[in-house]
Formats: structure tokens, sequence, C-alpha cells
């Protein structure tokens, strides 16, 4: 029996067990979305059918197991991120064609140590850093490029796009604009007239967290690195005609995404859709002025399967607020309400952790914080502190591809089996974990 065979027949038992043990506690169509989601993960990790292939499942199985009918499942297939990440896309392809990568990466590198681990260091802080203001796809779409041209040895280019990926993620909480979930919790507390956090004080209280999380992270990629040196061009690389017009369609990008995003209460952003930003430039690749992208023969180089998998993944959290099982999984936690503070947060943690490798974080937020907020209110606990802790945990998902957007992105290389993102990302789960509960338990006290 070959190898994807055993693939099929092992995520097909899996999923069989998971209904089985779950049609005990929840509503039948409940229990049939865990045994499908299942299903999924398990084809997802151990690659027994490609990647777009088991990423269009939900369309067939939803319906057919009464989860959500044809239409709601497809609609997640067109979410705009889908279309952000077809735009930021084209502008990559471009980067690597005209080979601008190479003039960025010898700038970025200057500063860091010429090492395998000079250079994780150095991509994760940068893509950190640039993660806090832009969006984390935004900013992994960029960097992956530099990250495919440094190292041509597989292990080596597999942890330099781990550390692009996992920086995106870690930085995008820096600041209450680096990610959705970010500004969903902001605009709850507004909801519930609870006091809200200013930005400066958000900076403070999150940004040590967010470089002991860097620190670690990249520290983990180095393990097994050595002291090899990587070598650098010895003259500085001119921009040639059509780099230029890249780098100048990149910093216009980059200066029109940061005008674009507000910053309460100073400014509220010019309101345009980023996604709507990105696919215009992106499309701008093709326009004959610039003569940069040719449809007929850089078409095969736009990773379809993963745009594929965002559907999927969005599809799974409209079946989660659907079938209201992510309801039944919030309400679980009053059982455990007599906990003391630090262990009912660390159950919030890894609960929010670990459901958002299989659905989207910013589906997953919106559905959890109403709940975590009445579970908060109802035991006399600090609502704001559960749900913050819950919010950054949204963005603290490395183990799978459809956990985050820039998990997907550097998956789509080609360089990266999941087993190894799982592998590391287990790990960092737990440490991102660890380090939320420690924070909300004495650093945050400073700020009550």
């Amino acid at each position: 029996m070959g190898i994807h065979n055993k693939g099929l027949i092992i995520a097909l038992i899996a999923s069989v067990l998971m209904y089985a043990v779950s049609i005990s506690f929840v509503a039948p169509n409940q229990a049939f979305l865990a045994g499908a989601i299942t299903l999924l993960v398990v084809l997802w990790s151990n690659e027994a059918l490609p990647m777009a292939v088991v990423s269009l499942l939900p369309i067939i199985l939803f319906p057919a197991l009464g989860i959500l009918d044809t239409k709601a499942t497809a609609s997640g297939y067109s979410n705009p991120i889908v279309y952000l990440f077809l735009g930021g896309f084209m502008i990559a392809i471009a980067v690597e064609k005209t080979h601008l990568h190479r003039w960025i990466a010898y700038h970025l590198l200057g500063f860091f140590p010429h090492s395998v681990r000079g250079v994780i260091f150095a991509l994760a802080f940068t893509s950190a850093l640039l993660s806090s203001i832009l969006s984390n796809t935004t900013t992994t779409l960029l960097l992956m490029s530099i990250g495919l041209f440094l190292s041509e040895e597989p292990r080596i280019k597999m942890r330099y796009l781990l550390s692009i990926a996992y920086g995106a993620s870690i930085g995008g909480i820096i600041t209450p604009i680096g990610t959705a979930p970010n500004l969903i919790f902001l605009g709850f507390l507004g909801e519930k007239g609870l006091e809200s956090i200013p930005f400066v004080e958000w900076v403070i209280m999150v940004a040590p967290l967010a470089a002991v999380m860097l620190i670690i992270m990249a520290s983990i990629l180095s393990i097994g690195v050595g002291r090899v040196e990587v070598s650098r061009e010895s003259e500085h690389p001119a921009l040639d005609g059509a780099q230029q017009k890249v780098l100048f369609a990149l910093i216009t990008l980059m200066g029109v995404l940061f005008v674009n995003a507000p910053i309460k209460p100073y400014w509220d952003g010019l309101g345009l859709s980023e996604e709507g930003i990105m696919l215009s430039f992106g499309l701008l690749m093709f326009v004959p002025q610039f003569g940069l992208l040719d449809w007929m023969e850089d078409k095969g180089k736009i990773p379809f399967r993963i745009m594929f998998l965002f559907g999927a993944g969005f599809a799974i959290a409209k079946a989660f607020s659907k079938t209201g099982l992510a309801d039944t999984l919030a309400h679980s936690l009053g059982a455990f309400s007599g906990l003391e503070l630090w262990m009912l947060l660390f159950f919030v943690a890894v609960l929010i952790t670990f459901a958002t490798e299989i659905t989207s974080n910013t589906a997953l937020i919106s559905v959890m914080l109403p709940v975590i907020y009445a579970f908060s209110m109802q035991h006399h606990l600090d609502a704001t502190l559960f749900m913050m802790v819950a919010t950054l945990c949204a963005s603290y998902a490395f183990m799978l591809p459809i956990a985050t957007p820039p998990n997907a992105i550097v998956m789509s290389s080609g360089s990266i089996h999941i087993k190894q993102m799982a592998m590391y990302g287990l790990v960092l789960n737990f440490v991102g974990i660890a380090l939320i509960v420690l924070c909300a338990t004495t650093y945050w006290e400073i700020f009550k």
C-alpha cells in the first residue's frame, strides 16, 4: 500500500473517531464539523492529497454533511483577503523577476552579522517591525523573495522563510493597527463602554512581549546552523531600469498603506480598502508602461492553491459560527470558573491558540470575544484582561499553513514541509502561551 493511500486511510479513521467522540457531547452538525475538520487537518499534515485538493473539499463536505450550504461555503473562497494576497504576490513576482530582492538583501544584511544566525535574526526583526504597521500578509509577501534568494540550501532556506512568517505574526501585535484582531478587540471595548487602550500604552504593554518572543523564535530557528558564514557581493549592486520601477512601486505602496492606516485618535486614515490597494499595485505590474509582468509568461507563478487554502479557512470559520460549535467550546469555560486567575488565563490562551490553527484568527476572535466577555462578567473577572490575552493568542498560532496568512504564504514557496512548520510551530505555540500569560499576571498589573 502506497504512502498516500495510508495517509488517506489514517485521515478517514481520525475523522470518524473524532465524530464518534464528539457526538456524545455536541449536536450532530457540530460533531460532523469536528470530524470534517479533523479530516482536513490530517490531510494537510500528511500531504496524502495535494494541498489545493484538500482545500477545496469543504465545498463538497459541508453541504453533504448539513454543515453549510454550497453558497455559504463557497463565499469563503471570495473573501477580500484572497485578493490582497493575489495583488501582493504579483508584486512579489515582479521583485523576484527583476532581481530587486538582491539589492534589498544587500542593504538589509549590512546591519547584521554575516552568518546564517545573523540573517535569521535580521529577517525576523525586519518582518516584525514592518508587520507592526503594515499587514502581516503584505510584509511576508514583500520579504519572502529575499528569503528565497539568500540561500540555495533547503534546510537554511526553510529557516529563513519561517523567520519571516513567524516574525510577521509576532510583530503584528506590537501596535493596535498591526493585525485585524487588535482592531476588533478595541472596537468591542468601545461597544461595551469599557475603557480603551491608548496607542502608546498598547505599544508599551506589548513591545517587550514581542521582543522576547522574537529573540526566542530566532534562537530556536538558529539551532543547528553552526557558524556558517553568508557570502555577500563585494560590490554595491546597481539598480537597472526595471528594478527602479519596482522599487518606486514598493515605496509608493508602503507610503499609501501607512497613510491609509488609522492611528486612533490622531488619524482616521484614508479609509481605502487595503485589499483594493494591494490588488491595484499588483495589476500595475502588467501595465505596458511598466512592462514588468506578462500574464501568459508569469501566471504559472501565482500560487492559486494558497488562495484555495485561504478559502477553506474562511469556510471553516463560517461553519464554526453557523453550527454554534465555537459558542459550545467557549461556554465550556464555565466549568473552570473556580480555578485561579493564571490557570483560567492559561486555559483561554491554549483554547484560542490551537483553535486559531484551523480557522481564521479574525473570525475566531469575532466569535470568541463576546463569549469571553460574558464569562468574565458572570464570574466578576477582568474582562479586558481576558479579551486582551485571547486577542494576542489569536495571532500567535505557528503550526499549520491555514493558521495565519504568513504561514500560508511561505508554504507557497515549496521550500517548507508542513511537518517542519508543525514541529517548530508547536514549540512556539507553547512559548507564546507562557509569555502572554506571564505578562498578563505580572507586567500588565502596572497599567491597572
